[in-house]
C-alpha cells in the first residue's frame, strides 16, 4: 500500500470513529450545552453547528486524541460563542429529568447534591457565571470527575473545585417559582395542527414559503419548498403520529404524539414568515431534547 493510499485510509477510519462517538454522545452534549445557553431549543442549534466544525476540522485531529474530550471541547467553544453572539433576553426556566444524572457509585451526600441540581431550572444555570454554570453541569448533572472537568475547563482540579462550591452555593439560592401562563395558540398553529392532523398534506406543503428550509438532527439542512415538501411525504408513510400545540421556551412548537393514545416523544418548531412557513425543525431524530423541556400546553381558545 503506497503512504498516500495508507493515508487515506487512515483518514476515513478517524472519520469513522469520529461519527460513531458524535453520534453516541449526542445527548450528553446536548444536556450540557443546553445548560449552558439555556434552552433546550438553542442547545440543539449548538450541537448542529458545532458537528458542521467538527467534521470540517478532522483532519487536523492528532493522531491518538481523545475524541470524547476533544468533542466536548467544540461544543463547550460553540455555546459560549453563542453566549457572546445572543441578545440579551431572559431565559425561560425548565425543570429537568431527574433521570438526567446517574447517581450510582457516589456517596450519599454527593447523590443528594446531584439529585437536587438537576432539579434546577435550566434558565437558573443562565445567572451563574459560566466557569460556575460549566463546573456544576459537567459534576452534577453528567457525572464527569473533577480531573476531566478541569482538562475540559482548562483549570485546575482545586479551581474546578472552588467553581463547583460556589455554583452549588448559588444555585441554592436562586428561587425557582414559574411565573408563565399558558397563552392560546395562535391562529396559525391551529390551521397546521388541524391540516397535520386530518393529514392534508397537500395543504401543508401550500403552506411553505418558496425559500423554506428543514432541519433535522443527523440530517443535512435541505431548502427550497419543492425538496422540503417531501417532509410531508415521509409523515404520509409513517405510523400516523398528531400534533398538539404547546409553549417552551416562549416560542410556540407541536407535541408529536403516537397515534391513537401515545404520549408525546418529540416536538416540531415552525418560524412563520406572514401566514407562510420559513423554516421547519424537526425532532424526530434528537428525542433526547425532551429530556429537559419543561412543555406547557397550549391555552384552549
Amino acid at each position: 500500500m503506497t503512504e498516500d493510499a495508507a493515508l487515506g485510509t487512515e483518514e476515513r477510519t478517524l472519520l469513522a470513529d469520529l461519527a460513531r462517538e458524535a453520534d453516541a454522545l449526542r445527548p450528553q452534549l446536548h444536556r450540557y450545552a443546553a445548560r449552558l445557553v439555556g434552552s433546550v431549543i438553542d442547545g440543539e442549534d449548538v450541537i448542529q453547528d458545532a458537528f458542521a466544525r467538527v467534521f470540517a476540522t478532522a483532519g487536523s485531529i492528532p493522531p491518538g486524541t481523545p475524541l470524547r474530550p476533544w468533542l466536548f471541547r467544540i461544543v463547550h467553544n460553540r455555546a459560549i460563542d453563542t453566549l457572546r453572539q445572543r441578545s440579551t433576553r431572559r431565559a425561560e426556566p425548565l425543570e429537568t429529568a431527574l433521570d438526567l444524572a446517574d447517581i450510582s457509585a457516589i456517596d450519599p451526600e454527593e447523590a443528594l447534591i446531584r439529585q437536587d441540581t438537576v432539579r434546577v431550572a435550566l434558565g437558573h444555570f443562565a445567572e451563574l457565571p459560566v466557569p460556575q454554570r460549566s463546573a456544576v453541569i459537567l459534576k452534577d448533572v453528567l457525572g464527569e470527575s473533577l480531573a476531566d472537568i478541569a482538562t475540559l475547563l482548562e483549570l485546575s482540579v482545586d479551581a474546578v473545585k472552588a467553581h463547583l462550591s460556589r455554583g452549588r452555593a448559588r444555585l441554592r439560592a436562586i428561587s425557582d417559582v414559574r411565573s408563565e401562563i399558558a397563552a392560546s395558540p395562535s391562529p396559525e398553529a391551529l390551521n397546521f395542527a388541524a391540516l397535520f392532523n386530518a393529514r392534508d398534506w397537500d395543504a401543508l406543503r401550500r403552506l411553505l414559503a418558496d425559500d423554506v428550509r428543514l432541519r433535522q438532527a443527523r440530517r443535512p439542512e435541505i431548502s427550497g419548498a419543492a425538496d422540503v415538501g417531501r417532509f410531508f411525504t415521509y409523515y404520509a408513510e409513517y405510523p400516523p403520529v398528531r400534533v398538539e400545540p404547546a409553549w417552551l421556551e416562549g416560542r410556540e412548537i407541536f407535541l408529536v404524539s403516537a397515534e391513537p393514545s401515545g404520549g408525546p416523544s418529540y416536538f416540531i418548531l415552525l418560524e412563520w414568515r406572514g401566514q407562510k412557513i420559513s423554516l421547519i425543525r424537526d425532532h424526530r431524530y434528537a428525542t433526547y431534547v425532551m429530556d429537559g423541556a419543561d412543555v406547557m400546553p397550549a391555552a384552549s381558545r
